[in-house]
């Protein structure tokens, strides 16, 4: 069974038929910019009654289009009864607190017990078809030990205007991380890393481009020729240690790359404690943190990094919405033995 969709060409179109009908096609069908590309491609629209399978094809005003969009068929990924923190629900989205240790996605290597697996589960038939399956929208992912705030679409509509906000970087998003050392403007070691500056105020700015590592594929590397554009700003909430040997750090992120805090903080040589992948096993001073500070550091499982604040439009409404999530009890009893608040 088939939707179908049809729509004229308002004046002044774009050259290209996929902008023009990103532009033109009505919001009540749901149609991401995504979404309508893989339709063209697969021979779903029409234009003044001819198919039309190049995304290029020049279109102008008044052409008919209509668009033969297939009812959402079940997922081929399965629900699971896991228990989720729901920090806030709708009829078009949830957002929701994920734990440490859980995957976003399924993938070959964890094929269930992921976040979409609970939320096709705790969303059951007020799922939509997004992108033609009835399955949860990701429009962004957190690493699977990080803890932290996650917004899923229930709709094509929520999940087309959430993705478009996160590709312009209107999203906020603010982490809170415990690195190795104190990421402080008076360090003149920071000052002469390429990449990095300081902005009023105390705030580390690191801009630099991360692609994936060039002999291991599960890293990504800090370039300054290639890979994609990142910039992370951070600063110092809490220093740790008597002196100073690590600190409590606020991170909020201009562009959203993949692992990109973890990658930029060990660049300028503060990597985040408990990071198998890019920080490393750091001796720390007994002196500043006591026998305990140094056992509790060596043990940290994961890299000490949770997203904590969230806030972006409301697809429908356009209410700014902004959620909060506490620092979890693992990161909250290792500042306390490091001698933080906790």
């Amino acid at each position: 069974m088939s939707d179908i969709v049809q729509f004229v060409i308002n004046a002044d179109p774009p050259p290209r038929l996929d902008k023009a009908l990103g532009r033109d096609v009505p919001d009540d069908a749901s149609l991401s910019r995504s979404r309508l590309a893989k339709l063209i491609n697969d021979g779903a629209v029409t234009v003044d009654g001819a198919v039309v399978t190049d995304p290029r094809h020049r279109i102008g005003e008044g052409a008919v289009v209509t668009v033969t969009v297939a009812v959402a068929e079940e997922s081929h990924i399965g629900g699971e009864d896991i228990a989720l923190d729901v920090v806030f629900e709708d009829e078009d989205l949830i957002v929701v607190n994920k734990p440490s240790g859980m995957v976003v996605h399924p993938a070959p290597g964890t094929p269930s017990g992921t976040l979409v697996n609970a939320l096709i589960y705790h969303c059951g038939e007020t799922l939509s078809g997004v992108g033609g399956m009835k399955r949860p929208g990701i429009v962004h992912r957190i690493d699977k030990e990080t803890t932290g705030l996650l917004v899923a679409a229930k709709t094509d509509r929520a999940h087309h205007h959430l993705a478009d906000q996160f590709a312009a970087h209107t999203v906020e998003r603010r982490y809170l991380a415990i690195c190795y050392g104190l990421p402080d403007q008076n360090d003149p070691r920071l000052r002469g890393i390429k990449g990095t500056s300081f902005e009023p105020g105390n705030i580390l700015k690191i801009q630099t481009f991360l692609g994936r590592h060039r002999t291991d594929r599960q890293r990504q590397a800090v370039s300054f020729s290639a890979g994609r554009h990142a910039v992370t700003r951070s600063r110092i909430l809490e220093p740790l240690g008597a002196p100073p040997c690590a600190a409590l750090i606020e991170c909020w992120l201009e562009t959203g790359r993949t692992h990109q805090i973890r990658v930029h903080m060990a660049h300028c040589g503060h990597a985040l404690i408990g990071d198998p992948v890019y920080g490393g096993r750091r001796k720390l001073s007994p002196k500043a943190i006591g026998e305990a500070g140094v056992a509790a550091v060596a043990a940290f499982p994961r890299q000490a990094l949770h997203a904590a604040t969230l806030g972006f439009m409301h697809p429908v409404s356009g209410e700014f919405l902004q959620f909060e999530a506490d620092i979890p009890q693992d990161m909250r009893d290792l500042l306390r033995v490091l001698g933080g608040q906790g």
